[in-house]
C-alpha cells in the first residue's frame, strides 16, 4: 500500500510517504497556515507527491493529525453550545467539584466558571430520572419539554447541543430519544449525548467532555468534511484517517461525530513514533521528547507499554476530559518560544510563540522577537545554508539584532543572552519531564530519552543532562517522527460500561453480558468501516480500585467466559499493580470494579524499517568545520564543531562532539563532552563519554 501521514503542527506541517510493498519512504515540510490548516495539509500533499514523481492517484490512505478540536478548546473558540439535562442538574458544569486548578487561592482562574462551553441561559432542563444500579425508569421521559428545549435554543441562535441526563450511563434509551427529537425540530444543528461520548460515572467530568464534544463539534466537522473533498478534488483517491487520542486512527464519519477523541492527536501519534524508533534499536524504557515550533510534548514509554490518562489527570486547557488518552504532557516551549523579560524583570522563555506567521525572526518573516530558534542561530548550531535541507536560507543578521536587543536589556552579551535563553528553555523541559517521571516514582535515569521534532534533536543531549539520562536516541527522520507515528498506528474504538461490582458480590452473568454488549458495538462500528473483523483483535480492562478509593487504577482481564477463578485472578493482578503503583496494597480489603472496557484495533499496513547509511568513510559525511558555543563546567566558550550530513555518516562509529549533524527535517546537536553513533536501525545515539 501507499500510505502518507500528515502532522500538522505550530510551524511546519510534516509529511512522510510510505509504500509499505517496496519499502520506500521519503519526507516534506511545508508551513503551516494557521487560517485554514487544510489548506497546508493539501498543498503539502501536492507538493511531496510532485517533489518524488508519485501519481496522486496511487495513495491508498492518507493518516492526519490535527489540532483543530485542541485549538478550539486552547483558544475557546467553539460553537454556541446549548445542554439539555435533567431537572436540578442545570448547574453540574458550573459547580464542578470541590477540587480547584489552586487548592489555597482565594483568587485564580477556573476555567468551567470563568469561562464555560455552555452558558447558563443555553442550559435547559427536562423531567426525566433513571436510579442506579440498574438504571430502572423512575421517572419517564418529558418528550414534550425535549421538545420545547431545543425550540427555545434553535431561537437562542445555539449551533450545537449536548444532551447529558444523570444516569444515561446506566441506560442510554432517554438521550437517545431526545437525540430523536433534536434532529426532528434543529436537524442542521450538531447534536450529541454523553453516552455516545463517554458512557461512565462521574456527572461533571461526563458532562463537560460531552459539552467539549458539542463546542468543536462543527468546526471539526466542517474542517474534516473540506479537508476529504479537496484532498479528493486535488486528484487523490485516498481514504482518509484520523489520529486520535488513544493511540489509534478513526474515520472521518467517526471524528464528525465524535471530535472530542482527537484533542491529542498529534501528540498521540508521536509518542508512538518514538516508541518505534526507540524499538529499533531494541530500547523499551523511553521518554518521548516531541518539541515543535510552539510546545514539548512529553511521553513516557515502559517496557513497551504507552501510559493512559486517568480520569483524575486529564485535563485540557483545565477541563476534565473523559475518553481514553495516551498520557502526553504538554507546555509552551518550542523553537518558537518568545524570550522576554517580564514586568517584575525576571527573565522568561515561553510559553507565548512567535508560531508559523511571523515565525522567529531568523526566518524571515517580519518576526521581530527573540526566539529560541534565533537564539540557536547565533550559537552556531543551525546551519543557515541547510535549514530543511537547504530549500529555507535563515536571516542570521535578524537573529542577532533581536537576540542582542534582548541582550542589551538583561546586560549581557549576545552570546550569554543566546545561551541564557536555551539554559531557560531547557530547564522548563527538564522540570516537565520531572513532573512526569521523578514525581510519579520514575527513575528518569532508567530511560532513554527519544528526541524528535524539529526541534527535539537540538535540545535533547543538553536536556538529558539535566536530568542525567544516560543516553539519548535521535530517531531517523526526528522531524516528521509524529508522522511516521500516524503511519504505524491502527484502526482502534474502545467501549466502555460502568459496572459498580464489589468482590465477594460480583455479577458475573452482568460482567459477561456488558463485555458481550461492547464486543457487537465495536464490530458493528469496524464493519460499518469495511474492516474484516477476522482483522480485528480485542483487548479487555478493568478500572478497578479498592472500596471507599476515589479513582481506579486500570486492569488486564483475559479473554474468554469471567467466572469465580478468573474474577480472583483479576483481584491479584489489582494488588500487584497497586502496590507497583504507590508502593504499597491492601490484601485483605474489598476491591470495587467500577468500569469494564473494551478495546478493538484492526491492524493496517506499517511503514518499513529505515536502513542505516552506506558511507565507509567518516569524511564523506563531513560538511565543514565551524564553531559552536556552549557552557561547559560553567565557562561559556566556543568549540570548533563539526558539521556532518546525517545520510552519509558510517554505521557504528564512535564520533566525538561538539558536533552538528544536519538534515532536512531537523539538526542535532552533540555538546562537548559527548559522542555519538549512527547504529544499525537508522538512529542516532548520543551518550556522554564518561557514561
Amino acid at each position: 500500500m501507499r500510505l502518507i501521514g500528515v502532522d500538522v503542527g505550530g510551524t511546519f506541517t510534516d509529511l512522510v510517504y510510505a509504500d509499505t510493498e517496496a519499502g520506500e519512504t521519503a519526507v516534506h515540510k511545508v508551513s503551516t497556515t494557521p487560517d485554514d490548516p487544510s489548506r497546508g495539509v493539501v498543498a503539502g500533499l501536492m507538493a511531496l507527491c510532485d517533489k518524488y514523481g508519485i501519481p496522486r492517484e496511487t495513495i491508498d490512505v492518507v493518516f492526519h493529525g490535527t489540532t483543530i478540536a485542541t485549538n478550539a478548546i486552547l483558544e475557546h473558540d467553539g460553537a454556541v453550545t446549548g445542554m439539555i439535562t435533567t431537572g436540578g442538574y442545570r448547574d453540574i458544569l458550573h459547580i464542578g467539584r470541590h477540587q480547584r486548578p489552586q487548592h489555597y487561592s482565594i483568587m485564580q482562574d477556573i476555567p468551567w466558571q470563568d469561562r464555560p462551553l455552555v452558558k447558563r441561559r443555553h442550559r435547559k432542563t427536562v423531567t426525566e430520572r433513571l436510579v442506579p444500579p440498574k438504571g430502572e425508569v423512575l421517572e419517564p421521559l418529558d418528550e414534550a419539554g425535549v421538545r420545547q428545549a431545543v425550540r427555545e435554543l434553535k431561537e437562542a441562535g445555539v449551533q450545537a447541543i449536548a444532551i447529558c441526563f444523570l444516569f444515561s450511563y446506566l441506560d442510554a434509551a432517554h438521550e437517545a430519544r431526545a437525540m430523536e427529537i433534536v434532529r426532528e425540530e434543529y436537524p442542521e444543528c450538531f447534536a450529541t449525548t454523553s453516552s455516545s461520548v463517554s458512557p461512565q460515572f462521574r456527572e461533571f467530568e461526563r458532562f463537560t467532555t460531552t459539552a467539549m464534544n458539542a463546542f468543536v463539534g462543527p468546526k471539526v466537522r466542517n474542517y474534516v468534511t473540506r479537508l476529504e473533498a479537496e484532498i479528493e478534488s486535488s486528484g487523490f483517491k485516498a481514504d482518509l484517517r484520523i489520529m486520535a487520542s488513544n493511540g489509534g486512527v478513526a474515520t472521518p464519519s467517526m471524528v464528525a461525530e465524535r471530535p472530542v477523541l482527537t484533542l491529542l492527536s498529534g501528540p498521540a501519534a508521536g509518542v508512538i513514533g518514538g516508541d518505534w524508533a526507540g524499538g529499533l534499536s531494541g530500547r523499551r524504557n523511553l521518554i518521548t521528547f516531541d518539541i515543535g515550533g510552539t510546545s514539548a510534548d512529553i511521553g513516557i514509554v515502559t517496557q513497551g507499554g504507552f501510559g493512559e490518562a486517568t480520569a483524575r489527570d486529564t485535563w485540557i486547557a483545565g477541563f476534565p476530559v473523559l475518553v481514553p488518552m495516551i498520557d502526553v504532557h504538554t507546555i509552551g516551549a518550542g523553537g518558537g518560544s518568545i524570550a522576554f523579560v517580564d514586568q517584575a524583570g525576571a527573565f522568561k522563555v515561553g510559553p507565548r510563540s512567535a508560531g508559523a506567521v511571523p515565525g522567529p525572526a531568523a526566518y524571515g518573516r517580519g518576526g521581530n522577537r527573540a526566539t529560541v530558534t534565533d537564539a540557536n542561530v547565533v550559537l552556531g548550531r543551525l546551519d543557515r545554508g541547510n535549514f530543511l535541507g537547504g530549500s529555507m536560507s535563515l536571516d542570521e543578521v535578524a537573529a542577532r539584532r533581536v537576540i542582542g536587543e534582548l541582550a542589551r536589556e538583561l546586560g549581557m552579551t549576545d552570546r550569554e543572552a543566546a545561551e541564557g535563553v536555551i539554559t531557560v528553555i531547557n530547564a522548563n523541559m527538564a522540570n516537565a519531564i520531572r513532573s512526569r517521571t521523578v514525581q510519579k516514582g520514575i527513575d528518569p535515569r532508567d530511560y532513554a530519552l527519544v528526541a524528535f521534532g524539529g526541534a527535539g534533536p537540538l535540545h535533547g543531549a543538553e536536556v538529558a543532562d539535566m536530568l542525567g539520562i544516560p543516553e539519548v536516541i535521535v530517531p531517523p527522520h526526528p522531524g516528521i517522527t509524529s508522522a511516521v507515528g500516524l503511519l504505524i498506528s491502527d484502526l482502534r474504538y474502545d467501549a466502555i460500561r460502568t459496572s459498580f461490582q464489589v468482590s465477594g458480590a460480583a455479577d458475573l452473568a452482568r460482567i459477561n453480558a456488558d463485555f458481550a454488549a461492547m464486543a457487537k458495538e465495536l464490530a458493528g462500528r469496524f464493519t460499518a468501516d469495511g474492516v474484516d473483523l477476522k482483522n480485528v483483535t480485542f483487548e479487555r480492562r478493568g478500572d478497578l480500585r479498592y472500596v471507599g478509593q476515589g479513582y481506579e487504577l486500570k486492569v488486564p482481564i483475559p479473554d474468554g467466559p469471567i467466572d469465580g477463578k478468573v474474577l480472583a485472578e483479576v483481584f491479584e493482578t489489582f494488588h500487584e499493580v497497586h502496590r507497583r503503583e504507590y508502593g504499597h496494597h491492601f490484601a485483605d480489603s474489598g476491591i470495587e470494579i467500577v468500569n469494564l472496557r473494551l478495546i478493538g484495533a484492526a491492524s493496517a499496513a506499517k511503514i518499513a524499517k529505515p536502513t542505516a547509511g552506506t558511507a565507509k568513510s567518516l569524511d564523506a559525511a563531513k560538511v565543514r568545520e565551524g564553531t559552536g558555543t556552549f557552557r561547559v563546567g560553567g565557562k561559556l566558550a566556543d568549540y570548533p564543531t563539526t558539521f556532518y550530513r546525517r545520510d552519509l555518516l558510517p554505521v557504528g562509529e564512535r564520533i566525538p562532539g561538539p558536533a552538528i549533524v544536519l538534515q532536512m527535517d531537523s539538526t542535532t546537536v552533540v555538546p562537548p563532552q559527548y559522542s555519538f553513533e549512527a547504529d544499525a536501525a537508522g538512529n542516532l545515539i548520543i551518550r556522554k563519554n564518561d557514561a
